[in-house]
């Protein structure tokens, strides 16, 4: 069954525009950076990038639960490059995630099995992923890598 999701954007001044998700949620004030915008929100760019880390790291809760597990709390930090196509237009080139969990992987069972299926249930990076090339860490809370 598919799903429709949709916002409105609606121009404030300049490059600022105010995102409407609809129903309780509160407006989002977008802006560009100087020297088109004032930089007083989120550009397109750091929405993508949250998207993206958001939705990596609920699929990541996503799959720990399924195994009754603990992660101890999740932090991602998502960077992007930017750079110039082959028509000299901006583009977003690559993106990389780096989800870091609050617990010791010691502490976690079955931790193979949700690395190897936490990234399949995020539909936006999946999604992106087509376009952009997204590449993902995890680590646990003494800092050694997972994945």
């Amino acid at each position: 069954m598919a799903e429709t999701v949709s916002i409105t954007i609606t121009q404030k001044q300049d490059y600022q525009f105010l995102v409407d998700f609809g129903g309780a949620m509160p407006n989002l004030l977008a802006d560009e950076p100087a020297p088109l915008g004032k930089g007083e929100g989120p550009s397109p760019n750091h929405m993508l990038l949250a998207a993206v880390a958001n939705c990596l790291s609920a699929s990541l809760l996503f799959s720990l639960q399924k195994f009754k597990q603990d992660g101890g709390g999740i932090t991602a930090s998502a960077t992007c490059t930017v750079g110039r196509n082959e028509s000299n237009r901006l583009r977003i080139q690559h993106i990389d995630v780096a989800i870091r969990l609050g617990k010791e992987s010691v502490q976690l069972n079955h931790l193979d099995r949700v690395l190897g299926q936490f990234e399949d249930f995020c539909t936006v990076t999946q999604s992106v992923q087509s376009g952009i090339p997204v590449s993902v860490t995890v680590a646990d809370s003494s800092g050694a890598t997972l994945k």
